[in-house]
């Protein structure tokens, strides 16, 4: 049967149009990966293969041994050193970074050389217009070996696609002593032990112990090539040694394996890794990749991602729909289901156990996710959310507390607090079941006693604040554990426990100890009583030496999520706390106190952090919600671009993100554990949620256009919805929630609002 020329272009039409009407085609995963000049760093994504919440991020590193961007990858630098199979998304600080891979020809090159020098040792230049990435798939050209480099994933294992293009020898490098930076002074990292093994022509398996972020982390791998191994070298430190069939040390290990290929022929390498030994490396790539068919696994992480996006639709404009579905994309990459396919995993206490269902997720970026990432999971994902509960009080009971800052199973105590606990209580209130509700307050209560590095609590019960000369960061601590408290307090009652109640809800009062009436902010004293002077309102802190964390006290004089009345009087009420809120958004000041931790700015409002981020819905509770609503598409308009540089700061494990979709929404969690959300200002003009207990609601935006950014009325389910909030039982119970916009504010529909 003959096929005509219009059939094809019909074809290719119809092909282009389905490909265009998936969540996936919305995907850029290059936002937040950098900046064009290399220097002004946005985001700390990575642009790698991944599925959702899997264990293997397998991407390009640009630099050797990294400081930042945390995510190994910066978009303005012009060489790649390899591709590893583990990374995170949108953190402060750099780990992982996990065996190695780097295609070459030519002399073997035995060290990465200089950033930035593509003929210096094993890297390689590469160009932007030969680099494509979408979900679960990555590809780039390797100038200076005239290489096609391809990767896509599985939960377990990557997998890499080689097609030599020249006719010279061909090895690929595999590179253990690859880490974030051996020079850095805190969370020092060093490589303990690492080892790799020939096991056959086709079959390479080793491992490596290292120190980091994670104080030790053991990462086994079993790697298996699709064409034989024609001969190998492998060196430790200074020392190479050809055909031998083993090597290990503790520092420089690394092999490189030789292979007949000619011009226009391709090596495949499936890598399996695993927390726990190289049997379960081996047997999580053998259950997850079964043969040699690259372009189907592509499309496997490509059909993973688009059901894990696609229970929620929206109609925008394309930059909106851009950045919403990357966001939920960078939101679904942590945490990480660290168990191996049989469901062995690393315990916090180093023990190897086995997860019931086969699923213990790590990397918790608490401090940051707990005020809206989670929230969106309780929406979006309930049953997710609820399995990393579970994991969350697996830690208590290896460890006697639930998780601060949990990477690979883990506890490295980065950031203050203990946000599990609002994480837990959030999920209680809205209802999420699949976990052990007397364990978790168990874990919740006693993670919220027993003193650890971040929380210590003895000193609240001493004096009733945290002595700055006694425990840095004591303002900032204060706060975000009075917050706690109130969420203990809250589960408590919840459960019956009056006596907990009481305990904790007093507790939850002791900010008022550190409130200066007479400078109008939560300030630092010291175990006498005095506040610290000299007092300068603009000094940023960073994670210590000062009474803020990574803020200053403009920032977190609104952090009363819990008791934004209560704040509302503390301030002198709703007329100085509106001019105060006002000043907030405009003041300018203190650029010489500002540190790494400050970006995204409107006056002292900083996006490219966590403690700013509810403050604009403050307005909400003074009877001025166009004023939030100004502020929010203000900050939706300055801080997510459709580029590189599309994130103001780290992206945050998804924070960062989940704030964008919500406020896309039209609505957001001011108290990230209570259920209500505060309305913003919309920027999708239809959306349709996919709810996990069968039902559909609805977001309509009437008049939805640029310049539009005012509530004039809100409906749900068709009646008057005269509130500047929504509750998350309202949205379970599906229906059609209507925005109408306009230009200017309804000062009526506000009064009609406040009234209620």
């Amino acid at each position: 049967m003959k096929i005509s020329f219009a059939t094809v272009l019909l074809l290719a039409f119809s092909y282009t149009v389905a490909a265009q009407s998936k969540t996936t085609s919305w995907v850029n995963p290059f936002i937040g990966t950098g900046s064009v000049d290399g220097k002004s760093l946005s985001g700390s994504n990575f642009p790698g293969a991944c599925v959702p919440f899997g264990a293997v991020q397998l991407s390009p590193d640009t630099d050797n041994e990294i400081f930042s961007p945390a995510s190994g990858y910066n978009y303005g630098q012009n060489t790649i050193v390899g591709f590893s199979h583990t990374h995170l998304s949108g953190t402060g600080v750099a780990d992982l970074f996990d065996v190695l891979l780097m295609p070459a020809t030519g002399n073997v090159q035995w060290f990465p050389g200089d950033n930035d020098k593509p003929r210096s040792g094993y890297r390689s230049a590469f160009s932007h217009d030969k680099e494509t990435a979408r979900p679960g798939y990555y590809q780039v050209d390797l100038l200076d070996y005239n290489i096609r480099a391809e990767l896509t994933a599985t939960e377990h294992a990557g997998f890499h696609r080689y097609t030599f293009n020249d006719d010279k020898p061909a090895h690929i490098m595999i590179d253990l002593d690859h880490s974030l930076s051996k020079k850095r002074d805190y969370w020092v990292c060093r490589i303990l032990g690492a080892e790799i093994r020939k096991i056959d022509d086709y079959t390479i398996e080793g491992y490596r112990v290292i120190t980091g972020w994670a104080r030790m982390r053991k990462v086994y791998f079993h790697a298996r090539f699709s064409k034989p191994i024609v001969s190998h070298e492998m060196a430790w430190g200074l020392h190479s040694l050809k055909n031998q069939s083993v090597i290990n040390g503790t520092t420089d290990v690394r092999a490189a394996l030789n292979f007949d290929v000619k011009k226009g022929e391709q090596v495949l390498v499936k890598v399996g890794i695993s927390p726990v030994s190289v049997k379960n490396a081996r047997e999580n790539v053998e259950a997850e990749i079964r043969d040699w068919n690259f372009d189907a696994i592509a499309m496997q992480a490509d059909n993973l991602w688009e059901k894990e996006l696609s229970n929620i639709r929206i109609e925008a404009a394309d930059s909106v729909k851009t950045i919403f579905y990357t966001g939920l994309y960078h939101a679904y990459i942590h945490p990480n289901n660290t168990a191996d396919v049989n469901g062995e995993y690393q315990a916090t206490d180093m023990t190897v156990r086995k997860a019931a269902g086969g699923k213990q997720y790590s990397t918790f970026s608490l401090w940051d996710t707990y005020r809206a990432a989670h929230p969106l999971y309780t929406l979006l994902k309930p049953q997710r959310d609820a399995a990393f509960i579970q994991s969350l009080v697996r830690q208590y009971e290896t460890y006697g507390y639930l998780p601060v800052w949990q990477l690979w199973n883990d506890e490295n105590y980065c950031m203050i607090g203990n946000h599990s606990i609002p994480v837990i209580v959030d999920a209680v209130e809205k209802g999420l079941k699949g976990f052990d509700l007397e364990k978790a307050y168990e874990a919740v209560k006693n993670s919220s006693l027993r003193d650890h590095p971040g929380a210590p609590f003895k000193y609240l019960d001493q004096y009733g604040y945290f002595p700055e000369d006694l425990e840095s960061q004591s303002v900032s601590k204060g706060l975000e554990i009075a917050f706690n408290d109130w969420c203990v307090a809250q589960l408590a009652k919840k459960l019956g426990k009056t006596d907990d109640y009481n305990y904790f809800i007093k507790r939850s009062q002791y900010i008022k100890n550190i409130f200066d009436a007479e400078t109008g902010f939560f300030r630092g004293k010291d175990k006498n009583g005095k506040w610290l002077q000299p007092f300068n309102p603009f000094q940023y802190g960073n994670n210590g030496g000062n009474p803020y964390t990574e803020a200053n006290a403009w920032q977190y004089v609104w952090y009363v999520p819990q008791d934004v009345p209560g704040l509302i009087q503390l301030l002198g009420g709703r007329e100085k706390f509106i001019k105060k809120l006002d000043e907030f958004f405009v003041l300018e000041g203190g650029e010489n106190e500002k540190n790494e931790n400050a970006s995204g700015f409107i006056g002292q409002y900083a996006h490219g952090n966590e403690p700013s981020h509810h403050v604009a819905f403050l307005y909400n509770y003074v009877k001025e919600p166009w004023k939030a609503q100004k502020r929010v598409d203000e900050i939706m308009n300055k801080f997510y671009t459709t580029d590189a540089a599309g994130y103001a700061g780290n992206e945050d494990c998804g924070q960062m993100s989940a704030w964008y979709i919500f406020n896309a929404l039209g609505f957001y969690p001011v108290n990230p554990a209570s259920g209500v959300y505060n309305f913003g200002s919309p920027r999708i003009a239809h959306a349709e949620i996919d709810l996990e207990n069968g039902k559909t609601f609805i977001i309509k935006t009437k008049n939805s256009k640029p310049g539009n950014i005012y509530i004039q009325s809100v409906k749900l389910n068709n009646k008057v919805h005269a509130k500047n909030t929504i509750l998350h039982s309202d949205i379970l119970k599906g229906g059609i929630l209507e925005y109408e916009m306009g230009p200017k504010p309804n000062l009526k529909w506000a009064k009609l609002c406040a009234d209620k």
